[in-house]
């Protein structure tokens, strides 16, 4: 049987510490190198929607519609409806870091168009995993008040690893979107090298994100397995 204390507070719950300050320190990471390349203006002057646009297009991407969206560092390409926000602080900069923002974003397009093979499965995973993570704890929380029903508590563990498995998948995604995106600023002259060296740290300081909130989920996928894995009804 399962006690309240043991699932919310054990000596497990450090692995949800430790999660939650590598994503804490990951999000304070890109928030402090954004600011600091974002000061940065490029010796091309054009901005990151103009920049956006010159990379679809020199693609031979023409359907992509290229949109401002409200908040910061909301940046993202939309698969359904192809469409390529970029934040208002993005959109009409000029600076280093905006403008390898909009490549990235636009390394996804290019993705999208070539049919790269981990953004289709990520694509196709997505109905699965918003299901998971909604109905997950839930499955959890009733199998343990119904006196540590086992079965309803692995599968809740086996929906929530579908989280997992989706946040996996997605690095290599954004970091080939990145690898395009630094390859294209580099061909096209669009950045000069110091400049693009601004880029590079930019993206890599927001790929790690990626990278800390797998880590995190894998942490908490470890905690379940060690309070729950090796019980029986």
């Amino acid at each position: 049987m399962y006690g309240y204390y043991g699932m919310f507070w054990d000596p497990t719950y450090f692995l949800v510490i430790i999660g939650m300050l590598i994503c804490l320190a990951a999000s304070a990471k890109v928030k402090t190198t954004y600011a600091k390349f974002n000061r940065v203006r490029s010796h091309s002057g054009i901005t990151a929607a103009q920049a956006a646009e010159m990379i679809l297009h020199g693609a031979g991407i023409y359907d992509v519609q290229i949109a401002p969206i409200a908040g910061d560092l909301t940046d993202n390409y939309d698969p359904r409806d192809r469409v390529l926000h970029l934040s208002a602080s993005t959109y009409q900069s000029t600076s280093v870091a905006a403008i390898g923002v909009a490549a990235h974003e636009c390394g996804h397009a290019i993705q999208d168009a070539q049919s790269y093979v981990p953004l289709r499965i990520r694509g196709a995973i997505v109905p699965v995993v918003n299901f998971g993570a909604t109905i997950s704890w839930p499955l959890i929380l009733i199998g343990i008040l119904l006196g540590g029903s086992h079965t309803l508590i692995m599968l809740g563990i086996l929906l929530f690893s579908f989280t997992v498995v989706f946040q996996l998948v997605t690095l290599p995604v954004e970091f080939n979107a990145s690898s395009r995106a630094l390859g294209i600023l580099r061909n096209s002259g669009m950045l000069y090298d110091d400049e693009l060296k601004g880029a590079r740290k930019v993206l890599s300081a927001a790929a790690l994100t990626y990278v800390a909130g797998a880590a995190s989920s894998i942490l908490q996928l470890l905690r379940l397995f060690l309070l729950f894995g090796n019980r029986d009804d």
